[in-house]
């Protein structure tokens, strides 16, 4: 019995003491992207749709994983009910009329995944294509910092009641339902006068609703967009997305944790893209400043870049900076890696750089590897004030450079990644850009 004990004892100090010495960027003792991800899920079959789900849903309905469903253009879960979704259902977006779907305001969805058997929304096309189908929405009655309480969402959606569209309130604490191991899959489809829909947009989301482990994969436009609300989030993936992987505006409180965001150069669209964009705002003059604004705190984030060539990716424009924070904003990133970007941060133009501002934006026990300039204020070259300032004893960061083999445990694995840091693996350095880089 005691030799039991003792063995217990031991593994629990050990696995601690990895999780300890991988404390920047993801964690855990175990690599929680397996099994429930998909990396090429393009290689995958899921069936023909069985089922069809189109205009409103107005009474509480339930899918089944025995069936396949097809979403027939936008679909709308309304009249304050609850879509509840099996474990391993799939949900396939029709490619001919752009489906979408939309939990309104007052509704509820319960898509409670397992790790073995995740939720799928994906294409309905055999070869499959960012864009495919539309995305996922969820509007809630939580505060954004636009004038009056309600926003009407503005997409392109058409449902048969323009309130279905509404979202915002006053309730920060209310619950749109569960998101629990999810996967979407190549959404994002592209509009004439509204651009890019995302593959998931939280809009007025209350922080009851439960939104971990969801992974979006080869979506057009944004992985997730986060607009207003407070919400806790948890092991969310984005995987090489053509927008922004997380975009948070319009006054959202955010705490986001073990999080991962896998750009690739070779995916990009036409406009400029990070792993993070945060803004307080679309237009500043339907902004209300005695409302709380854009907030957003994430701890154990690892931002990587997978380039086979970053140095040329970098001279041939296709690499830009891992995260853009706008005026008018609050963000923290704790103990967290950002590898392979050109820079990795910068801020606004009209964020001016002084005590107020910087107490605000806070970077911390972070490692900064392989990446062409740390932190740069938008249109200014010189950054030695910013440099001096995260760069200092207090902050804790770690500026490095090295390859993703050495780096990560498994990056390159095409099939099964591990983007947790290798134990014992960071070292500190000065020389953050090669020196032939710096006589281009």
């Amino acid at each position: 019995m005691k030799k039991n004990t003792l063995i217990a004892l031991m593994i629990l100090l050990v696995s601690g003491n990895v999780v300890a010495q991988q404390e920047k960027g993801i964690i855990g003792y175990n690599n929680w992207l397996n099994p429930w991800t998909e990396f090429k899920p393009n290689k995958i079959e899921y069936g023909k749709p069985t089922q069809i789900l189109s205009g409103n849903i107005t009474k509480n309905t339930k899918l089944l994983k025995r069936d396949i469903y097809l979403l027939l253009g936008d679909v709308f879960v309304t009249d304050s009910v609850t879509l509840t979704i099996e474990p391993g259902t799939v949900i396939i977006g029709d490619f001919k009329t752009k489906g979408s779907l939309t939990i309104s305001r007052g509704a509820s969805i319960i898509a409670e995944g397992t790790s073995t058997d995740p939720i799928i929304f994906t294409s309905s096309r055999s070869v499959k294509k960012p864009g495919d189908w539309g995305g996922l929405f969820i509007l809630g009655d939580a505060p954004t910092n636009n004038f009056g309480n309600e926003v009407a969402l503005n997409y392109g959606l058409k449902p048969s009641a323009a309130q279905t569209l509404s979202y915002g309130g006053n309730n920060p604490d209310s619950s749109s339902g569960v998101l629990k191991f999810v996967r979407i899959e190549f959404a994002g489809k592209r509009t004439k006068d509204f651009g890019y829909f995302n593959a998931l947009t939280l809009a007025g989301v209350g922080q009851q609703t439960i939104i971990e482990n969801i992974m979006v994969s080869y979506c057009e436009g944004d992985s997730f967009h986060i607009m207003g609300g407070k919400l806790i989030l948890d092991q969310m993936v984005s995987y090489k997305s053509a927008g922004n992987d997380y975009k948070f505006n319009n006054g959202a409180q955010v705490w986001i944790a073990n999080s991962l965001a896998i750009r690739s150069p070779y995916v990009s669209g036409s406009d400029v893209s990070r792993s993070i964009y945060v803004a307080g705002y679309d237009v500043k003059d339907d902004t209300d400043f005695n409302k709380e604004q854009t907030f957003i705190a994430a701890a154990n984030l690892t931002l990587i870049n997978l380039s086979s060539d970053l140095n040329n990716d970098i001279k041939m424009g296709l690499v830009s900076e891992a995260i853009y924070i706008g005026a008018d904003t609050s963000f923290s990133l704790d103990t967290s890696v950002i590898s392979g970007f050109n820079p990795a941060v910068i801020l606004d133009e009209n964020i001016n750089i002084n005590q107020e501002n910087l107490t605000k934006l806070k970077f911390t026990r972070t490692y900064f590897n392989n990446c062409k300039g740390n932190i740069f204020r938008n249109g200014f070259s010189n950054n030695a004030d910013l440099e001096n300032w995260y760069g200092s004893r207090a902050f804790d960061n770690v500026y490095s450079k090295g390859p993703d083999s050495e780096t990560f445990i498994a990056a390159n694995d095409k099939s099964r990644p591990d983007f947790r840091l290798r134990i014992n693996r960071i070292f500190a350095s000065n020389d953050l850009i090669d020196d032939e880089d710096d006589e281009d």
